[in-house]
């Protein structure tokens, strides 16, 4: 038995003969029609030929699909021609052979025994990194600790949805994780830029009533420690880390066939840090005298007021350009030396590429969509309130506005649904039924998050803080000239008016109180914004952040904001914990991302439905199998706006429709994924 093994001609015309340097040995062996024969398997007179006929090449390693032809067809391939295929591979190459690329080989046999036996094996040689690209690395690591590093992938076949269900199986609902679209607001509404995925965080913050659980995921450590103020903890683990980016990119920013490994140097890289929600109690770690958590309504539910998970791996989808950014961010502090850290960051990006860019991708249930529906009747089956509780409720809360207490109040009640729809389903539901701003399903520790937020909490962006109240509703209009009439209906409403013009002086206050003097604006003053069902009157008021501040004393100034609250803030929170009968958790707080660079982005907690896991979140987190269709309680929160002469049935009203909003994306993921 002989063996033969070439160089297809053919690669001539690959993409891969134009990489530069690390390629080079390949077209050079190419040209010269390097053959090497192997005498270790000579048994006979048979000879097998072998024809290396694809090459790949990413930042890490050098794939090569070889083909071996056997001629006579044997019955079975024969193994032992594995090593001398590599001895040849390695000889002609003169890469370093790591592994196999596959577990066994492909074989493809035809049905003729007088016809040759193909089997196509990969496998995987080790390529060294450009020289430019560490020395970038290495430049970059004098000046920080953390430096991000992607690859650059197309799009068109692969879908944030997609993207998330590669990272998180569909059984993982208790692993930390997140996904965050969005669709900008306008006369014709258009999807959103980017998005963002992420999946099993490096470090988690998990804080209820001051206890703080920190979880390591790298090192295996669990601790806890008490904290006056929890947020306090994730701004000391950040202070020690100083991100490095690099300004530069390559021409060919994105190669028609294999994308090279760069260093990131784009916008998104404020999208990689903490990530995950920050409860409405969140603010009685600020108020600790005037809204102790002793005096807050019953915690039935026992989520956390805080989590937080710390993500080094993400995927950021260029939606115009139809790119896909698979990030790692590499931090220093857990590597003897910078090269050490570069070579690992790399294998680890790559096995974060292979997760999402392998032959194989998981299965996404299909469904039908019923288009209409806003035909959908809302099955708001459960509330913690009665009627007549939420209207008695009301009642009391007029009668402080009408002894100057307070001046607007919001009252809000939980509606709960029962539905053997998935969480992950309902939000693929709900991206149709109400499509908004931010986006998002967030599995976090006790909970899963599926939200439609049209409003922000507050931002942080190069220091420059913006908030946005958002306040008036009227619904959108069947034609562009009812929706122009129902524009003028709602700025010429005095209520809705005047409610907003009170809540963008709360808004004021809010940025004023980390502001510069002189620096706070209001740049834009009731402007309607149109959404799929609604319209809504928004502002926005901006300012410069003092020098001494972060984007944590940001959000602590910020929360709650005064559209879930009320005026004054503090006041009316005190009369919400006498009013409502159970903990609002995550609904009227916000969802959102604090970057490694002090960038913040946090979304309102409206429109979120929320579902209670039953996990314990102060356990080191793990991926496996659970059943796949339960029954799940969905939670659909929503509140009113008390002033002096709201009337108790229409707030209730206004309760009722809101969340009925959010029950029709249940109603949609059950009628096209459950009722088959």
């Amino acid at each position: 038995m002989r063996c033969e093994f070439a160089l297809a001609g053919a690669m001539e015309n690959t993409p891969v003969c134009n990489k530069r340097n690390s390629l080079s040995r390949i077209k050079q062996a190419q040209s010269s029609g390097v053959r090497s024969n192997s005498s270790a398997t000579e048994t006979g007179g048979d000879t097998f030929r072998g024809v290396i006929t694809a090459v790949t090449v990413s930042h890490l390693w050098l794939s090569l699909s070889v083909t071996v032809i056997l001629l006579p067809s044997p019955s079975h391939f024969p193994f032992t021609l594995f090593a001398p295929m590599l001895t040849v591979i390695h000889s002609a190459l003169a890469f370093p052979l790591v592994g196999y690329g596959n577990r066994s080989p492909s074989v493809f046999r035809s049905s003729s025994s007088h016809r040759p036996l193909t089997v196509t094996v990969t496998v995987r040689c080790s390529a060294q990194y450009p020289s430019a690209v560490a020395e970038k690395f290495l430049e970059a690591s004098k000046n920080g600790n953390v430096i991000p590093l992607y690859r650059c992938l197309f799009s068109d076949h692969l879908t944030p949805v997609l993207a998330y269900r590669c990272l998180v199986k569909e059984d993982d609902r208790n692993a930390p994780s997140f996904l965050f679209e969005s669709v900008e607001p306008g006369p014709l509404s258009s999807i959103g830029r980017y998005s963002v995925v992420g999946a099993q965080p490096c470090m988690e913050i998990v804080a209820k009533e001051n206890v703080v659980t920190i979880m390591d995921h790298v090192e295996g450590r669990r601790s806890e420690e008490f904290a006056e103020d929890p947020l306090v903890i994730p701004r000391r683990i950040t202070e020690k880390w100083t991100p490095q980016l690099i300004d530069e990119l390559p021409e060919a920013f994105c190669g028609m066939s294999n994308p090279l490994l760069i260093l990131i140097a784009i916008s998104s890289s404020d999208l990689c840090g903490w990530v995950g929600y920050f409860s409405y109690d969140t603010m009685r770690y600020v108020e600790k005298k005037k809204l102790p958590f002793s005096d807050a309504p019953v915690d039935d539910r026992n989520l956390p007021d805080v989590h937080l998970g710390l993500y080094d791996n993400v995927i950021v989808f260029d939606h115009v350009e139809k790119k896909a950014y698979v990030i790692h961010w590499v931090r220093l502090d857990r590597y003897s030396s910078a090269e050490e850290a570069l070579n690992d960051g790399m294998a680890r990006l790559e096995t974060l590429v292979s997760r999402v860019h392998g032959i194989i991708t998981p299965r996404l249930t299909a469904g039908s969509v019923k288009l209409h529906t806003r035909l959908f009747g809302p099955k708001l089956e459960m509330s913690n309130m009665t009627n007549e509780e939420y209207k008695n409720a009301v009642l009391r809360a007029k009668e402080h506005i009408l002894a100057g207490d307070i001046f607007q109040i919001v009252l809000s009640q939980r509606f709960e649904r029962r539905t053997f729809a998935d969480p992950f389903e309902v939000y693929r539901a709900l991206r149709i039924v109400n499509p908004s701003p931010y986006m998002t399903y967030l599995q976090a520790r006790g909970s899963i998050l599926v939200a439609s937020s049209p409003e922000i909490l507050t931002r942080v962006k190069k220091r420059k803080i913006t908030n946005r109240p958002l306040a008036g509703t009227v619904r959108r209009g069947k034609t562009p000239k009812d929706d122009i009439m129902l524009e003028k209906q709602l700025l010429n409403d005095e209520k809705q008016c005047a409610e907003h013009v009170m809540l963008v002086d709360l808004g004021r206050n809010d940025v004023g109180k980390v502001s510069k003097p002189g620096s706070v604006h209001v740049e834009k003053l009731m402007n309607i914004e149109r959404y799929s069902h609604v319209m809504h009157i928004s502002s926005t008021v901006t300012g410069e952040l003092l020098d001494h501040l972060t984007s944590w004393d940001v959000l602590r100034a910020a929360l709650p904001v005064g559209t879930v609250s009320g005026a004054p803030k503090v006041r009316a929170m005190e009369l919400i914990d006498e009013l409502e009968v159970t903990r609002r958790g995550p609904y009227s707080g916000g969802f959102g991302g604090i970057s490694f660079n002090g960038d913040m982005d946090i979304a309102l907690a409206l429109r979120t439905i929320v579902f209670p896991t039953n996990a314990r979140y102060d356990t080191m987190y793990s991926y496996k199998d659970v059943t796949s269709r339960r029954e799940w309680i969905a939670h659909l929160q929503a509140g009113a706006g008390i002033v002096a002469d709201s009337d108790p049935a229409d707030e209730q009203r206004e309760c009722e429709n809101k969340a009925a909003a959010l029950a029709r994306a249940i109603d949609l993921a059950e009628s096209s994924f459950v009722d088959k």
